[in-house]
């Protein structure tokens, strides 16, 4: 069983490079404060990385 991370944007994407804007996206988080909950995958760690002070993260 794959671990589950809980990620929550704390910062806007305004001013952010459209590539982060756009793994924000891809993430799943729609909007500032969004909690959602991933499976961790190699993927899925690679875009935390970077868009990482963007969002707190909770490892389950």
């Amino acid at each position: 069983m794959a671990k589950k991370i809980k990620l929550t944007q704390i910062k806007s994407g305004i001013g952010s490079t459209k590539r982060q804007k756009l793994t924000l996206e891809a993430l799943g988080i729609r909007k500032l404060n969004n909690t959602i909950e991933v499976e961790s995958s190699p993927q899925i760690q690679g875009m935390i990385t970077k868009v990482r002070h963007l969002l707190k993260v909770e490892e389950k």
